[in-house]
């Protein structure tokens, strides 16, 4: 029999919210797969079956206390590392990256799932290292080592986008536990002496993105391409869009990788500047429910693991958004719901499952020390 205070104390408007936006996202699919011809490819079939697997995951996630997940931390930790090192050496390579692992006729993206693994292990950590007047540099050594093995890892495949996202959250979550002054003085000042370092570790490719972000039209048909093919989409759209299905950079193949990281600019083309501030609203409104589900948590580890959770939606929330206006240099990471990969859904949904289950068993808890 299943105890009524949990349906009670069920966040719906939270699932209500990733719902619409999943609709969003395979009608948007839909639509980017939609040629000028009038036939169209299977790939928002594809999203809406990761969709359901990724359902499946959450109702999963709902069943246990979400509490018994500090004690897995460090085996879902190891577990993500061991897949990162398998890449390495047996992983998929797609347009010369080395980012997935084959099981038969599927593909996995273990670097997507990393970044949920890392804030458990954050989350863990945060928990049982209690300070009360802030984090010195001694007591980030470990969360700076916890972040820093896969952000190697994920660096070498190379995905810069989805190791600068680690840092991100790393950041907001210590920002969020407290840190005292004079280590965020030092940490700030180390992380603004080690731009031209981090400049002289990018590829070749990398540097070119950056340079494109600065410089677009230097190189319109090489690396500056996908940017702005990018704004040209969005700002064809102008305040009201040029209607569903009827975007011409999409449908005429001008728009690159229109299924994944530039999702959002097929988007803002067919229903313009409204539809595309009514979408951000809709994250805003998702990053908000979360931030409501970390404060009430009645204890520490539910608030650090769903503000975890917050700052990893947030962050591919803004560079992607950044990315495709071109505020952003281009790093390839997806718009989570909106954007199409399996790899991805399952990490947003069993994301959004921790929080619904942080939230429905607030009842049962007491805050703690």
């Amino acid at each position: 029999m299943i105890d009524r205070r949990y349906i009670t104390n069920f966040d719906w408007p939270l699932l209500g919210v990733v719902l619409l936006l999943s609709m969003l996202g395979v009608l948007n699919l839909y639509s980017a797969g939609y040629s000028a011809t009038g036939s169209a490819t299977t790939v928002y079939l594809r999203q809406l079956y990761w969709l359901g697997l990724s359902g499946v995951i959450m109702v999963v996630v709902l069943s246990f206390d979400y509490r018994r997940i500090a004690e897995w931390a460090p085996y879902i930790y190891a577990g993500s590392i061991i897949t990162l090192v398998a890449v390495l050496f047996v992983g998929k390579t797609v347009s010369g990256s080395q980012r997935w692992l084959g099981f038969g006729s599927l593909v996995f993206q273990p670097s997507e799932l990393a970044k949920l693994a890392t804030v458990i292990a954050l989350a863990s950590y945060f928990y049982h290292k209690d300070v009360k007047k802030g984090y010195g540099l001694s007591d980030l050594l470990a969360p700076a080592g916890i972040v820093l093995l896969p952000f190697i890892l994920i660096v070498k495949e190379p995905d810069l986008g989805t190791s600068l996202l680690l840092l991100f959250i790393l950041a907001s979550m210590v920002l969020f536990v407290g840190i005292k002054w004079g280590a965020f003085l030092t940490l700030l000042g180390f992380g603004l002496t080690s731009v031209p370092f981090i400049w002289s570790l990018l590829k070749d490719y990398q540097k070119k993105r950056v340079e494109s972000f600065l410089w677009p039209e230097r190189d319109p048909l090489g690396s500056g391409y996908h940017a702005l093919q990018s704004k040209i989409a969005v700002g064809s759209g102008k305040i009201l869009g040029k209607g569903y299905l009827a975007g011409s950079q999409s449908k005429l193949d001008f728009l690159p990788e229109q299924h994944t990281d530039f999702a959002f600019s097929v988007f803002a083309e067919e229903w313009g500047f409204i539809g595309s501030i009514l979408l951000i609203i809709l994250y805003f409104l998702l990053i908000l429910l979360a931030l409501q589900v970390a404060i009430r948590s009645k204890e520490k580890f539910g608030t650090f693991l769903a503000f975890g959770i917050l700052a990893m939606i947030f962050w591919h929330l803004v560079v992607n958004v950044g990315m495709v206006l071109g505020l952003m240099p281009v790093v390839g990471v997806p718009l989570p719901l909106i954007s199409y990969g399996g790899s991805s859904a399952i990490t947003t949904l069993t994301s959004i499952g921790l929080l619904l289950n942080i939230r429905m068993r607030r009842f049962m808890l007491q805050k703690g020390p």
